[in-house]
């Protein structure tokens, strides 16, 4: 349910009671990945989705059982069935759903854990989705530092061992997962399988060079979801009226602020200077980061220039690989917006391991299975060395 953190916070607010239905496992090909919600209060109104349209209808009077009953169950849904009213994916897969009530009982840790995601804080919402009984359904809130809020029925041992569990996800960029208390760390007579959902902290979009293409691609950049830095060097352009889209806007040399920035797996750093000045000591360093994406902006002639410097510099061949250069997908993109988008969709080809191929020209599966890749690269370029800080 935390991925509908803004408009759930808000109900919270407004003591509306309310039933979630969460995506809790996808087998095969679904629209939705774990963690996608949908949420019906009692007076019907519906916000977030679980399928794309398939299911919903479905899942929608789930909710509104859920609230009537005051008891938590979990639903699946696959691709066909003898019944042909009855509700299925059309698209092949299998998932299941945990869908819980969310009244007056059970609001303290959840109202917490949507104030806390909606802020763009890291903290985890676990619920049992299997074990033995009385477990089912029941949220326990994990915080970084290992503290927690509600319980999951099964005794302090179980809550103990799962926010142990729990709370490093969220750190490790995972939005959710499933994990298995054993029982000798539970004291349960059983092995107990979480759910656990994650408000993960945006992902960070680093544009170096203040100039109209920058413009769009904070435009796009926000649209994707990330937290959007702009730096220039020149405090006549670098300014928040030609960025309104930006989170920030940075006046200062790219090289040194990327030196005193925060980044991580996740981070995508765009140089769009095409100035030599800026771009080679801050490619020169950029390239030894463990972020998601490093592109540059420029011709081929510009990038071949570019990469001679950049060997001159003494970087190697194996950061070299890393670099995205000409940056972004071959879109035949001439506007400052079209090349936004072809940068965007490279950025997300990247995390996602996607091919940038036209999927009618594709056969393999169009979603990605195996745990979320935030940091991964579609294009099996090696990545840096692996410091143990960043700065």
């Amino acid at each position: 349910m935390l991925d509908i953190a803004a408009e759930l916070v808000e109900w919270c607010g407004q003591d509306r009671e309310f039933a979630v239905a969460t995506l809790v496992t996808v087998d095969g090909s679904a629209p939705r990945q774990p963690g996608a919600a949908l949420a019906v209060d009692r007076d019907g109104t519906a916000i977030g989705s679980v399928s794309g349209g398939c299911v919903e209808g479905a899942v929608y009077e789930l909710c509104r059982e859920a609230l009537a009953s005051g008891e938590p169950a979990l639903a699946r849904f696959g691709p066909g069935t003898d019944d042909p009213f009855a509700a299925q994916l059309t698209c092949g897969g299998t998932v299941e759903l945990l869908v819980t009530p969310v009244t007056a009982g059970a609001r303290p840790p959840v109202a917490a854990a949507l104030a806390e995601a909606a802020a763009g804080r890291p903290v985890a919402l676990a619920y049992a989705v299997d074990g033995p009984p009385g477990v089912l359904g029941r949220p326990l809130l994990v915080h970084p530092d290992g503290s927690r809020l509600g319980t999951l029925g099964g005794g302090p041992a179980l809550d103990r061992a799962s926010a142990a569990l729990a709370r490093a996800l969220p750190g490790a960029g995972r939005r959710a997962a499933r994990i298995v208390v054993d029982p000798r760390e539970s004291g349960c007579p059983l092995p107990v399988t979480l759910f656990v959902e994650c408000g993960v902290p945006a992902p960070r979009l680093l544009v170096f060079g203040a100039i109209d293409f920058a413009a769009a691609l904070t435009r796009v950049g926000a649209f994707l979801g990330y937290r959007v830095t702009v730096c220039d060097a020149r405090p006549v352009f670098a300014t928040a009226a030609r960025f309104p889209d930006a989170d920030e806007v940075v006046v200062d040399w790219p090289h040194r602020y990327l030196r005193s920035t925060e980044v991580d797996g996740r981070t995508a750093i765009c140089v769009l200077t095409h100035d030599p000045k800026f771009d080679l000591p801050l490619l020169e360093h950029a390239l030894t980061l463990p972020v998601a994406y490093v592109g540059a902006m420029g011709s081929r002639r510009t990038h071949a220039e570019r990469r001679q410097r950049l060997l001159a510099a003494g970087v190697d061949e194996r950061l070299l690989a890393r670099l995205r250069s000409p940056i972004g997908l071959d879109l035949g993109a001439r506007t400052p917006e079209e090349t936004a988008l072809s940068i965007g969709a490279e950025i997300v080809a990247a995390r996602h391991g996607g091919t940038g191929r036209p999927l009618s020209r594709t056969t393999a599966p169009i979603h990605k299975d195996g745990p979320a890749a935030d940091a991964c690269s579609a294009f099996d370029t090696p990545g840096p060395p692996s410091p143990s800080r960043v700065a």
